[in-house]
């Protein structure tokens, strides 16, 4: 275990230069666990949000995150550190990804302190006011949200301020000339003109790329207190690289916020820590059961079974280890919580109907007629700049049944340059053949004039470079329907989620909205593989332990407390009783923050 407190001890993890040691078996003389107020399992937004909030409010709080803490320039790059880059710790793998795979469905999830927020696209955009859909579970119902907008509103902003959200400064240089954003703000334009009912927006992101009171400037060093790292960090410089993690810590990542005030608040925030079980203790509470894995282990396959298990006692325990990893903790555990309402655990799953799709070739026309390329270079600039939002049968004012036109985002994906490298490597054969015999020939001119030639021989050898810098990948998302259920097999967590069952609509409606964003940015329409295999796959997952109105609606009431187990608290996307629709990371923030406030409010003050 890593324990992200000053101190000394064994176990140091290489990559991080903060001090580790070793506390969680502390006992008073009795030989009882270590005792706290608030036990948090789990550090991406809800976990974070939760745990800063209660550490700030003096509660003795620990944070057990599964994961490994991630500073700058500590984010794999090398093909041998990203083969190591994947959760799975009975092989040896100890990295930030973690894959989930499910019938007609996958999910991508991340492992490390900070959660999701080390790999999301930094998409901070509030849930339409109108999407918070009222439905009647009863009767065929899909979702029924028990908070509105109105009701979150102060907790968005809240959120915002903290995080440090910022808009992509595209009427500023260099940023004006970012190819993609200028190509898919006048694509939606044009749809806008031919009659579509469009919004292009920029997107509102959790990155820095200007200090306070400051020009944007890529790579200047950020003006800030100080983090839980004590790093120096960096304003963005438009790699692309926010969704493997990034090294100069532009992103407005969980650890250089709210887990930082957690820390600084004196919140236990331990790493490589997973939850194994949990339990009602006697009098009142919950013990906490974890294993914990050391820096040595990575590399050499370890069961979790073979390490012993750890305990700690609290008065009030809030999971927030992610959809997936939350839901399946609830089920396993199920049967030590008698109160709890077994009927409604594991329904409602959406994959907040993320969609990938791809514009190939993208082109032009040029002046004669023909068509040219269109560089959209989307390696340059954040993984997500901008947005089309395209409404939804709720929106205020719109006829027709809502539910047989369920409103979307598509947003302007982008990807690593060396991403652009990989697709260019396809191109590599074809350009060699037609250009080696150039370059044979060059060699053999006289040395007078071979330095003349020599040059554009070599640049020749990259072709037009045409592949990698006219594609554009589609990423869309908005309100499928969350008709999936989650159960255990065994101790396996398995998921049913068909696309072709209830949300079929939505999905053709999306995919042909994509095709047509590829068509007006003049390019070719490609699927995402899987969608050839009858398979999605999702990065927000969301679900599992809804809030409802009841126990007989969800898992937890509208403030995060679970029906039937005092002192039981879920705050992640699992608590969401259907899809965002944006990028689910700021309504999870912000209804943890919600949920906090409850906790803090509470009569059952802490010990």
């Amino acid at each position: 275990m890593q324990s992200i407190r000053s101190g000394s001890g064994s176990g140091v993890d290489a990559q991080s230069p903060i001090g580790q040691y070793y506390s969680d078996m502390a006992s008073s003389p009795g030989g009882a666990p270590e005792h706290f107020d608030a036990i948090v399992v789990g550090s991406g937004f809800g976990g974070s949000v939760t745990a800063a909030r209660l550490a700030q409010a003096d509660w003795k709080v620990c944070v057990l995150e599964r994961g490994k803490d991630y500073p700058p320039q500590s984010f794999p790059r090398s093909p041998l550190e990203v083969k190591r880059n994947f959760w799975k710790p009975s092989e040896g793998l100890h990295g930030m990804f973690d894959v989930w795979s499910f019938d007609g469905i996958d999910a991508v999830c991340a492992s490390g302190l900070g959660g999701g927020s080390l790999i999301y696209a930094n998409v901070f955009i509030r849930k339409d006011e109108h999407w918070f859909v009222k439905e009647d579970l009863a009767h065929g119902g899909y979702e029924d949200w028990p908070v509105t907008r109105a009701e979150l509103d102060p907790h968005y902003e809240r959120v915002e301020l903290r995080i440090g959200v910022q808009e992509f400064p595209l009427a500023q240089e260099p940023y004006d000339k970012t190819p993609k954003v200028l190509a898919y703000r006048d694509a939606a334009e044009r749809l806008k003109q031919r009659g579509l009912e469009v919004e292009w927006l920029l997107a509102p992101l959790a990155v820095t790329f200007a200090n306070e009171g400051s020009p944007a400037v890529p790579g200047e060093p950020i003006r800030e207190p100080g983090n839980l790292h004590e790093r120096t960090r960096t304003t963005c410089q438009l790699c692309g690289e926010c969704d493997i993690g990034c090294n100069y810590g532009a992103k407005n990542t969980l650890d250089y916020n709210y887990l930082t005030d957690a820390w600084n608040a004196k919140a236990d925030l331990r790493t490589r820590c997973e939850v194994h079980s949990f339990e009602p203790a006697e009098g009142g509470g919950y013990l906490v059961h974890y294993v914990r894995r050391e820096p040595h282990d990575e590399g050499r396959p370890v069961k979790t079974s073979e390490l012993p298990l750890h305990t700690l006692s609290c008065k009030h325990l809030v999971l927030a280890a992610g959809t997936l990893g939350t839901t399946r903790l609830m089920l396993r555990n199920s049967d030590s919580l008698p109160g709890l309402s077994k009927s409604q655990l594991g329904l409602g799953f959406s994959g907040n109907g993320d969609l990938l799709t791809f514009a190939f070739h993208c082109s032009q026309g040029a002046a004669d007629g023909k068509k040219e390329p269109l560089v959209m270079d989307a390696a340059r600039g954040p993984a997500i700049t901008s947005a089309i939002r395209v409404p939804d049968g709720h929106d205020s004012g719109r006829g027709g049944p809502p539910e047989q036109n369920r409103g979307f985002y598509l947003e302007d994906a982008g990807y690593p340059q060396v991403a652009s490298w990989a697709l260019e490597a396809l191109e590599e054969p074809k350009n060699l053949v037609e250009e080696i015999p150039r370059f044979v020939r060059s060699l053999f001119h006289h040395p007078r004039h071979r330095h003349s030639e020599i040059g554009a021989v070599i640049s020749s050898l990259f072709g037009d470079c045409e592949l990698s810098s006219t594609v554009l990948p589609l990423l869309g998302m908005g309100r499928d329907v969350p008709s999936g259920k989650m159960t255990l097999g065994g101790k396996r967590l398995e998921l049913k989620f068909d696309r072709k069952g209830p949300s079929r609509d939505f999905f053709d409606r999306l995919r042909a909205f994509s095709r047509e964003m590829a068509h007006e940015l003049g390019g070719e329409f490609r699927d995402d593989p899987l969608w050839y295999e009858d398979r999605l796959i999702t990065v927000h997952s969301l679900g599992g332990c809804r809030m409802g109105h009841s126990a007989h609606e969800g898992v937890v009431d509208s403030h995060g407390r679970v029906f039937g187990a005092p002192g039981l608290h879920i705050a992640d996307g699992s608590v969401m009783p259907g899809p965002v629709g944006p990028n689910p990371s700021l309504t999870i923030a912000a209804l943890a923050d919600r949920f906090a406030d409850a906790i803090l409010e509470d009569r059952r003050e802490p010990d």
